[in-house]
């Protein structure tokens, strides 16, 4: 274990003998949020310890990432974008620029607006957005609304819009960071207090939480693609669709590097998988390295089988 996370935090252990010219530097974006942290830890340390590649961690966000990809062909890899919150990766697969590597969700990632199961059991027409925004003082009188720089924010924004919060008293709360989004629902649920607003599974505090859904009622592609835009004339009402998440690589890096395409084609989370993973380093006040140690070291025959022979004896010293 201490050998693992030395070499996860440091890089100790990416010696030349295992160096391969053919892979080279990578570039890895680290979404600002746990999940995505976690996914990309484990997706460099099998790059670096397995395939002997120099791997460069970039800091990022669904738009940033979606951005830097249009603009500047980089990073190499994105794990974890949401793509129904980034529509322009759609263009950009049309024209050959990116490609789908896996879906990183192998059942697909949630979003939806959610209040606390204990409000929904004493006052059951919290269960549908009507009826929240009928009785804004049962939630608090808030929204919890998304960080600037993730693809909900812009959907909410234009959600909010056309819900007509503003006209019903709801005022909008917009979360400085990923960091106190989760603890404002988390606080509020231990102590059985009001809260309403936007959140996306599989995470740990939706594991840890029993949260409703609330009925956003039915979902409309057009519209949901437009309110995804910043500048949409007109938003209207439309619930989130089950959202696809995915592993995206250029496609100029999956040509000139297909053992690392298809190792990163291979890495891939179950819903609940990924939740006890992310719970266990909510419960053990885990870095995105230690929890991406915590998963090497107890899922040798999930990893082994995303990785190539070579890198699988290179790996298998290292990892005890």
């Amino acid at each position: 274990m201490k050998k693992l996370t030395l070499a996860l935090t440091f890089g100790a252990l990416t010696a030349p003998a295992i160096a391969h010219a053919e892979c080279g530097e990578v570039s890895v974006a680290e979404m600002n949020w746990a999940s995505g942290q976690i996914i990309t830890n484990i997706t460099a340390f099998l790059m670096e310890q397995g395939y002997g590649c120099d791997v460069k961690i970039v800091q990022s966000a669904t738009t940033t990432a979606i951005t830097s990809l249009a603009e500047n062909n980089e990073p190499d890899i994105v794990p974890e974008l949401w793509v129904n919150s980034a529509q322009a990766y759609f263009r950009l697969e049309e024209e050959g620029k990116v490609r789908k590597a896996a879906d990183v969700f192998a059942e697909g990632g949630s979003e939806n607006w959610w209040v606390p199961s204990y409000l929904v059991e004493e006052h059951p027409e919290l269960a549908t957005i009507e009826g929240v925004l009928a009785n804004p003082e049962l939630v608090g009188g808030r929204f919890h609304n998304c960080p600037d720089g993730w693809g909900c924010r812009i959907a909410n924004d234009n959600l909010v819009q056309a819900f007509e919060f503003e006209e019903h008293g709801m005022d909008v709360f917009n979360h400085g960071s990923g960091e106190t989004l989760p603890a404002s629902m988390a606080s509020a649920y231990e102590n059985r207090e009001p809260w309403f607003g936007y959140y996306w599974g599989p995470t740990a505090v939706l594991g840890r939480y029993d949260m409703v859904a609330v009925d956003m009622g039915p979902y409309d592609a057009d519209i949901h693609a437009c309110n995804q835009t910043q500048d949409c004339e007109n938003p209207r009402k439309s619930s989130y669709p089950a959202a696809p998440v995915l592993t995206v690589v250029t496609t100029d890096f999956a040509e000139r590097n297909p053992d690392i395409f298809e190792l990163v084609s291979n890495i891939s989370f179950g819903t609940q998988e990924l939740s006890n993973l992310l719970a266990w380093q909510k419960d053990n006040a885990a870095s995105a390295e230690e929890a991406a140690v915590h998963f090497l070291t107890t899922n040798t025959d999930t990893w082994s089988g995303w990785v190539n022979d070579a890198a699988t004896e290179r790996l298998s010293g290292l990892i005890e």
